[in-house]
């Protein structure tokens, strides 16, 4: 509450304000931006939201999306304009992340900025660089936070249909439509609140879920009939995409999205992981059931983090070799690290 009430003085006054968000934007990430920038812009505010990647077209439809400025160091235009706005700003309000390199080149300029910084998050080991924290590992997603800032700033009244809609979106898929653990009493009766407050949540769900484009249909059956790789001993399944997979089906920003899913869905199944080779590396992404916690894995062996059951990490190691590292873990440490019987 004192973080609360010294945030509202401090919005009081129009102010010059900066929305960011983590690298590859979700719907959690941009759908709790773009509610927060709808609010902040009916309060009076100059706002501005730039992500440090682009994001999947299906998040498109999100009101504000259109003025959303995406960080390109190799657009000088552009790179200008958000050098501009960070350094000026008053406030940044950092969403959806617990640390600055999880918004890469962008977060030296937010560093080096004199402004204010607001974290709301919900992932753990959050970096002390903020004035302003509203953080709980215990939310399902930071579109909850949000909605919560907002109703204890007592200005829940200025959610109008767009903002219930966005952060209606990040909520929804960051529980897995409602399936997943974090799914507590408080996240029922917040959506509750947002579909009161005009949200469409069918119309929400079809935007996300049943906006496929012809090739990544055709790119996750190649994937669930020939790539998926299941380990019966280990109770793992994984994917191993390589970046000529990804070229072969003409792969967008999103199309690998959620298909890591799918392998957690196995009869038997209590781990699951999802290898991607890009530019930058082997980007890895891990689910588990309920007692098994992933994001040690992440955090402790693939320079990653998360939350329990849903986390990510990367490797500079070649695409065979970084899944012959996570095997090699699993069996050397499935007892005392996993924490389950096999």
């Amino acid at each position: 509450m004192e973080y609360t009430q010294a945030l509202k003085e401090k919005l009081n006054i129009p102010r010059k304000i900066v929305i960011t968000t983590h690298h590859k934007p979700d719907a959690d990430a941009l759908g709790s931006s773009l509610g927060l920038a709808g609010y902040l812009i009916k309060r009076g505010h100059d706002v501005q939201v730039i992500t440090p990647s682009d994001y999947p077209g299906f998040l498109h439809w999100m009101k504000g999306n259109d003025d959303v400025i995406i960080y390109d160091e190799e657009n000088a235009k552009v790179m200008d304009v958000i050098t501009s706005k960070v350094a000026n700003a008053d406030l940044i309000f950092c969403l959806d992340f617990s640390c600055l390199s999880r918004i890469n080149g962008l977060g030296e300029l937010v560093e080096k900025s004199n402004s204010e910084k607001v974290l709301i998050d919900h992932h753990q080991n959050p970096q002390d660089f903020a004035q302003y924290v509203f953080w709980d590992t215990g939310a399902a997603a930071t579109a909850e936070l949000v909605y919560d800032l907002l109703v204890d700033m007592g200005e829940s009244d200025l959610i109008d249909t767009d903002i219930a809609e966005a952060l209606y979106s990040g909520i929804m898929t960051d529980t897995g439509s409602f399936r997943h653990s974090n799914t507590t009493k408080h996240v029922h009766e917040v959506v509750g609140q947002l579909i009161g407050h005009g949200a469409d949540i069918n119309k929400v769900s079809r935007l996300i879920y049943d906006n496929n484009s012809p090739e990544r249909m055709k790119f996750l059956g190649w994937a669930l009939y020939e790539n998926l790789t299941i380990v019966p001993d280990l109770e793992t399944a994984y994917f191993s995409i390589s970046a000529e997979d990804l070229t072969r089906f003409n792969s967008k920003t999103g199309d690998t999205e959620g298909i890591v899913n799918y392998a957690l869905s196995i009869e038997g199944v209590k781990i699951a992981a999802m290898f991607t080779e890009r530019e930058e590396g082997v980007k890895i992404s891990f689910r588990s059931v309920t007692e098994i916690a992933v994001n040690e894995i992440a955090a402790e062996h693939f320079d990653g983090g998360g939350h329990k059951n849903a986390a990510g990490g990367k490797s500079d190691l070649s695409l065979e070799d970084t899944v012959d590292k996570f095997l090699t873990i699993l069996r050397e440490h499935k007892k005392e690290k996993l924490k389950t019987t096999y």
